[in-house]
This record gives structure tokens, C-alpha cells and sequence, in this order.
């Protein structure tokens, strides 16, 4: 049985192919997923800056793609997620998260998240969670 194809992760996700998700880089453990901005998502019309809901859901999506991402895992759910949000991303601009797994054990991977605007150097926000996650091969007890 071989791992699953994470962009087919993200694509299998309506939330995901709506939001119009791409993966940008993929490795052990790591995940870099972006989304442009859209009229759709803001959240304040009257400043045009996309709404946290959709940040969060990058951010989400692209901890689990990292986790799938990591040698011989199968199927992930996020257990637990904490967003904190810095500022707004700036209108118009394309919002890009990156996931990193930082620790994993027997079925759950640990991810620290960023995502940001054009401004890389300046998060729109930062996660940390926890992602269950089963194997492709059945760990000894």
C-alpha cells in the first residue's frame, strides 16, 4: 500500500479546491500550500482583507498535507489547532503557509505552522497542532 498523493489530499477537500488551494512543495514533513486572494473570502468589504477563516483552513490544510507528507503516513485528521493571527494580509495579495512536523510519534504528528503575504518576512498569522495520522505498514507494538 503506498502513501497517498498529497495533492490529491487537498484536492479531495471541496473546502479546499473552493478556496483554490495549490501546493507549492512538498517534503518529509513538510508542506508549503498557497491561495490567492479572492472577493469571495473577504471578510471586511470595506477593507478588502480576507477573511481569518479562510487563513485558518490554509493553514489547517497545509498541516496535513505535511503530515501525510511524512514517510509512511496514511490518512490524517487534526486533533487540535491554535491559530494566532498577527495581522491582516494585506488585500489582493496571495497568502502562502508553510508546515513543518516537528515531532511524531506512534499516531500523532506535532506541526508548527506560518503563513504570510508578500511580506514573508511578517506573518499574517502562526499555528501549532496536533494531526492523528495511521501508517502505511503496521508499527510493531
Amino acid at each position: 500500500m503506498s502513501a497517498p498523493d498529497p495533492q490529491s489530499f487537498i484536492n479531495a477537500l471541496p473546502f479546499a479546491r473552493a478556496l483554490g488551494m495549490q501546493l507549492e512543495a512538498l517534503d518529509a514533513g513538510e508542506a508549503r500550500i498557497s491561495m490567492a486572494w479572492d472577493a469571495r473570502f473577504v471578510g471586511d468589504p470595506a477593507t478588502g482583507v480576507i477573511h481569518g477563516g479562510a487563513v485558518s483552513a490554509l493553514m489547517d490544510t497545509c498541516g496535513g498535507a505535511a503530515v501525510l507528507s511524512y514517510p509512511g503516513a496514511t490518512n490524517t485528521a487534526t486533533i487540535d489547532l491554535r491559530i494566532d493571527y498577527m495581522r491582516a494580509a494585506t488585500p489582493g495579495q496571495r497568502i502562502t503557509a508553510r508546515a513543518v512536523c516537528y515531532h511524531v510519534t506512534r499516531n500523532v504528528a506535532f506541526v508548527r505552522a506560518t503563513a504570510h503575504d508578500d511580506d514573508a518576512q511578517n506573518p499574517v498569522a502562526t499555528a501549532t497542532g496536533a494531526f492523528t495520522f495511521d501508517h502505511a505498514q503496521k508499527v510493531p507494538e
